[in-house]
């Protein structure tokens, strides 16, 4: 005979850990993303966020199925912290822009949950709120809906792919991300142009630049591309703000 299901909310520790402290999703996400950072992904384990917790280990799995279910919450935790207070202006540039500026700037601030986070799909509340929120920034401004969906997805890939390269450079030692760093100094810089005429002509310039992430700039052009591409077919249709927007749906971070 099968063993009955216990329902979600019934598996959730209302006992006090040995420290006094009442276990929550939240809090075991807290403190996934203080492992991370501290000890990198091989540090994120059941037995040292049990001791980080001061709980049994096994208690985690009263509220994650396992470490792979944690870590879509800790994807899903990033984008809620993102788009946290962030409200639509009505202008879809704008409005794209803030986006995926923050959830970049979110990543980034925590490359070693990056690592682990921006190519999976965790199919939770913050990252449905996120996709609802870009979808109709999209659609209230006019794009048809198979334009809106092409945007979408080369805008949230784009978003997330520079969040992935940029977090992988953060998560470098030290010693490490000096060196790249300096190879534009040290070894560029110096090419002669008889043998690389075009990177010796740009090396002072591409030493400024490689230095720094490139997310805003290629922002720009696929906002750039996704306004042409648009206007095209709709030119004297008067369908892309040409008129003030409906009601807008407002973001939700559950």
């Amino acid at each position: 005979m099968p063993k009955p299901v216990v329902p979600e909310e019934k598996r959730r520790r209302r006992r006090p850990t040995r420290a006094g402290t009442v276990l929550s999703e939240d809090l075991i996400v807290a403190a996934a993303l203080r492992l991370l950072r501290e000890h990198g992904s091989a540090g994120l384990t059941a037995r040292r966020l049990g001791l980080a917790l001061d709980c049994d280990p096994s208690t985690l799995y009263r509220y994650f199925r396992g470490m792979d279910d944690l870590t879509l919450a800790i994807g899903d935790a990033l984008l809620g912290q993102a788009l946290a207070g962030w409200a639509p202006t009505g202008e879809w540039r704008t409005d794209l822009r803030a986006i995926g500026l923050r959830i970049h700037a979110q990543y980034v601030a925590h490359p070693q949950a990056a690592l682990l986070t921006t190519n999976r799909v965790t199919g939770r509340a913050h990252e449905l709120a996120a996709d609802e929120a870009i979808l109709d920034v999209l659609r209230t401004a006019g794009f048809p809906l198979p334009e809106a969906v092409r945007v979408y997805h080369a805008f949230i890939d784009q978003t997330l792919a520079f969040a992935a390269l940029d977090a992988a450079s953060l998560a470098l030692p030290k010693d490490s991300q000096r060196a790249d760093e300096d190879k534009w100094n040290s070894t560029y810089a110096r090419l002669p142009p008889t043998t690389h005429p075009r990177i010796a002509e740009a090396a002072p310039l591409l030493a400024r630049r490689m230095v720094t992430s490139a997310y805003a700039t290629a922002l720009e052009m696929l906002l750039d591309s996704a306004e042409r591409q648009a206007r095209a077919p709709l030119q004297g249709r008067g369908e892309l703000r040409d008129q003030p927007p409906p009601t807008r749906t407002r973001l939700t971070t559950g």
